[in-house]
């Protein structure tokens, strides 16, 4: 699994972006996928995950109402709108992919980041 996370940028507070993470082998198609981030000092944090079929999604209390995750099983690809987004919100985003089709437990598989600077 090659997955390549990007949409980071910088962006001003209550601003919104969106992350993408695509496949290019197309081979995620039957598993959950999750967002992490890792703020500067910060440990790793769990953003949101996703069924393998987009059924079911959950997201950290944190981000619940500005965040969602979507997925396209067609274009092997998940999907992160952030919107309202704060300083704390800068971090470097990463997707994962779970084993299996439920979000749970450590993802197996991880992108290369993408990084997001909310300004002030």
């Amino acid at each position: 699994v090659q997955l390549q996370a990007s949409g980071g940028g910088l962006v001003q507070t209550g601003g919104s972006l969106r992350l993408s993470c695509v496949d290019p082998k197309r081979t995620f198609s039957n598993n959950a996928v999750g967002w992490f981030r890792r703020a500067p000092g910060s440990e790793r944090e769990f953003v949101a995950g996703i069924s393998y079929r987009g059924a079911r999604t959950v997201v950290a209390d944190s981000m619940e109402g500005r965040f969602t995750i979507s997925r396209d099983n067609a274009k092997t690809a998940v999907y992160l709108q952030m919107n309202s987004l704060k300083p704390e919100d800068t971090a470097v985003y990463y997707c994962a992919v779970y084993v299996g089709s439920t979000v749970g437990g450590i993802p197996r598989y991880w992108g290369q980041g993408t990084l997001v600077t909310v300004s002030s």
